[in-house]
């Protein structure tokens, strides 16, 4: 196991078991099951920062499990408990407990499925300069940080580390998987966001954006995968502090996103040193958000 100087888990080495990486997470492949264990790795604009964010690890399986047992949809999880995991991983028993989960092999679709209540962010930019958001036409008078009058889907590709997700169309994605898959896709999607909206609704945040993630498991079945409703993958703003013109402070990684620019960071690798004060307050961040979505501290 590799940690930063703040006890931040950068890289997890299992022995004999192959892994493969993502930004944020090590995916180690233990034949009909994979184990994945969320790191304490940050990025941002696509870019994967030189140090961590304690806990952050912690806070993003915590917050998937959370969101997978409240949803109770189909998904890949097996187990988080470490002491159900197999004999090879208990050595490390002690780094895997609470940032880890044993999952099903499914098939990944590659769309990343995301869906907006609100316009910000990408698709507010881009409305600004069209009127449409992935090339759908809205109506006009929308301003930063609005209410979407419907719910909008607006997956995109999903792209190898260090290159940038490229936005598609529904008709894009019917070329892509099928129609069949697609509108699945969207239904399953739009589904789950109001659902998981109306309830951080009753917990004081909006869930202006997020994304999900599917695969397909033996059995042709549609399953949820990978992170859920994590402010990794979410913008998450607190209630008392939205207000529509303006993006309102959120719980998620815009804080980074803003302390990055405010230095110019160009958004090619290799990024800066994250300050030990912009790591104590993203993390104060995201554990402020699992405590107001999951209605308890971080165990």
């Amino acid at each position: 196991m590799k940690y930063d100087n703040n006890h931040a888990l950068l890289e997890c080495e299992i022995p004999g078991v192959t892994r493969r990486s993502g930004k944020v997470r090590d995916v180690f492949d233990l034949g009909d099951r994979l184990l994945m264990v969320v790191t304490d790795r940050i990025s941002a604009f696509d870019v994967i920062m030189p140090n961590g964010v304690p806990d952050k690890g912690r806070v993003l399986n915590q917050l998937s499990l959370f969101w997978f047992g409240l949803l109770g949809v189909r998904n890949h999880l097996v187990t988080a408990d470490v002491a159900e995991y197999p004999e090879v991983l208990r050595p490390y028993a002690d780094d895997l407990r609470g940032r880890s989960m044993l999952v099903r092999k499914v098939n990944m679709i590659e769309v990343e499925c995301i869906v907006r209540g609100y316009l910000t962010g990408s698709g507010w930019k881009e409305y600004q300069k069209s009127g449409t958001v992935n090339g759908e036409k809205l109506r006009p008078g929308y301003q930063n940080a609005s209410k979407l009058d419907e719910v909008l889907f607006t997956p995109t590709t999903k792209a190898a580390i260090g290159d940038h997700d490229e936005a598609i169309s529904y008709a894009r994605t019917a070329e892509l998987v099928g129609e069949e898959t697609a509108r699945e896709l969207r239904d399953a999607t739009i589904g789950l966001y109001s659902k998981a909206a109306d309830y951080a609704a009753q917990h004081g945040i909006i869930i202006a954006d997020t994304k999900f993630e599917f695969g397909r498991d033996a059995d042709g079945a549609l399953v949820l995968a990978d992170e859920v409703l994590t402010p990794d993958s979410s913008r998450f703003w607190p209630q008392a502090s939205y207000r529509v013109g303006a993006n309102p402070p959120s719980l998620d990684k815009q804080y980074v996103r803003d302390w990055l620019d405010s230095v110019n960071f160009n958004h090619q690798p290799p990024g800066p040193v994250l300050p030990d004060d912009v790591v104590a307050k993203t993390r104060e961040i995201y554990l402020r958000a699992y405590r107001d979505l999951a209605g308890k501290d971080l165990a």
